[in-house]
């Protein structure tokens, strides 16, 4: 059952990718036939076609591998010199001779010039430079406001799943860290809690003199106090009571932020004594105001922008640890094989059906979030770099009519295949690199 809810898991990711994929589509698509551009096919996925149907103008159709999509609009660039020539002529253009990078120009005039029909003005590149700008925007935007959408649901439909201040037990005995068991014998000394006579059901309200809200904060007092008596106050069958607890004294080490032990000069780890009372809290599912979910996802495009913008360097981080074998970074990027990982351990998970829920809307909300920043990089082929071209085809208009000059020719962004050539590789690289380090040293949700 394990494996077969790790499978469900994984195919839930596709699914939720593919969804996000065709929304980002959806995003190009709209403006485009909005602003008029005529639009030849909207596909989900690469390689071959699974399903198709013309409607208008306008292919759609699924592909077989859903890792992507695409939208084919005409007149992504200006006409060709060669194809300008032959549609004066009447004759079709032909292919130039040169180098490799030269021939890949050619290659890419002459696969958008198929796009072209003479004389036709529903073509991208006739837009003005805002509309261009809106077309290239709207498939990261509807990623964006997908993620808002699934972070509401998960944080103030779901909500987060917080440890209360109602007591849910209380332990009878305090078990040594050492011993080989979870019953209490006769010689384990009584639990604080027990011993104060705390009981099931009761709600902490103050701690030491200080109002408590959350059963983080009762906790902190508490561990701050091995050894010493202090006040708990108590809310039980309407009315309040002051209890006196004394916290147990156990030798617990020292983590930092990511949980890992703290380690002396010396390499050992570093322990401290800290106070417990024996309580296991009630936890339950607290719902957020409504503009948490937005706020959440501002939050992640900052965190994953920090990540893209070191993306080499942290994918080598990443690869690395396939040589030296250390911990993954859990704050470094995951390829789709790493993601279907996590969708994986999420759905298998021996957790509440409500807690995978949570977990799963998460992850496809963070993907979501990844998708919006990386295509906003400047750089073609990426979204980005279509936005770049735009804008800097409207800066070049802009100088010319303030300095009174004749308009320039528009940006020819074939000329930039070269550069988009080596992005692509790099890509391809780094994606390489990861789905290899995703499969043999996976990160996890339960650690290593």
């Amino acid at each position: 059952m394990e494996a077969l809810a790790f499978v469900i898991g994984v195919v839930l990711l596709v699914v939720g990718l593919a969804v996000s994929i065709a929304l980002h589509e959806l995003g190009h698509l709209w403006p485009a036939k909005k602003f008029g551009v005529r639009v030849g096919q909207y596909m989900i996925g690469f390689g071959p076609t699974l399903w198709s149907r013309r409607i208008g103008e306008t292919e759609y159709g699924l592909k077989a591998i859903p890792l992507g999509g695409y939208i084919s609009m005409a007149g992504m660039y200006p006409p060709s010199p060669k194809q300008l020539a032959a549609a004066a002529s009447g004759q079709r253009s032909g292919r130039a001779g040169g180098g490799f990078f030269a021939t890949m120009v050619q290659d890419a005039r002459a696969a958008n010039d198929e796009t072209l029909e003479v004389s036709e003005d529903r073509v991208f590149y006739k837009l003005p430079i805002w509309q261009r700008v809106v077309i290239m925007l709207g498939g990261p935007t509807m990623n964006l406001l997908f993620a808002i959408v699934l972070f509401a649901v998960l944080l103030s439909g779901i909500g987060v799943q917080t440890a209360t201040t109602t007591v849910q037990s209380v332990s009878e005995c305090i078990i040594p860290s050492d011993a080989d068991r979870t019953e209490c014998v006769a010689s384990d000394p009584a639990a604080p809690a027990a011993a104060a006579g705390i009981q099931p059901g009761d709600v902490i309200v103050a701690v030491d003199g200080q109002q408590v809200a959350t059963f983080a904060a009762a906790a902190a007092i508490i561990q701050a106090s091995p050894g010493r008596a202090i006040d708990v106050t108590v809310e039980r069958d309407g009315g309040e009571q002051t209890l006196t607890l004394t916290p147990a004294s156990v030798e617990q080490v020292v983590t930092d932020e990511r949980g890992r032990a703290v380690l002396d000069e010396n390499g050992e780890q570093q322990t401290e004594e800290v106070g417990i009372a024996g309580i296991r809290q009630e936890v339950d599912y607290l719902r957020q105001p409504i503009w948490v979910g937005p706020q959440t996802a501002i939050e992640n495009v900052g965190a994953v922008a920090g990540i893209i913008w070191q993306m080499p360097v942290k994918v080598w981080e990443a690869g690395s640890t396939l040589i030296t074998g250390a911990d993954r970074d859990p704050n470094g990027p995951l390829s789709i094989v790493g993601a279907g990982v996590l969708a994986g351990e999420v759905a298998s998970a021996e957790a509440p059906v409500l807690n995978r829920v949570a977990g799963f809307l998460s992850l496809l909300a963070s993907l979501n979030i990844a998708l919006f920043v990386f295509n906003l990089v400047p750089l073609l082929p990426l979204d980005g770099g279509h936005i770049a071209v735009a804008l800097w085809d409207g800066i070049r208009r802009a100088w010319a009519k303030l300095t009174r000059r004749p308009p320039p020719k528009q940006v020819d962004a074939t000329k930039l295949v070269p550069i988009t050539f080596v992005v692509v590789v790099a890509l391809i690289v780094m994606g390489g690199v990861l789905i290899l380090t995703d499969i043999v040293n996976p990160m996890s949700l339960f650690g290593p």
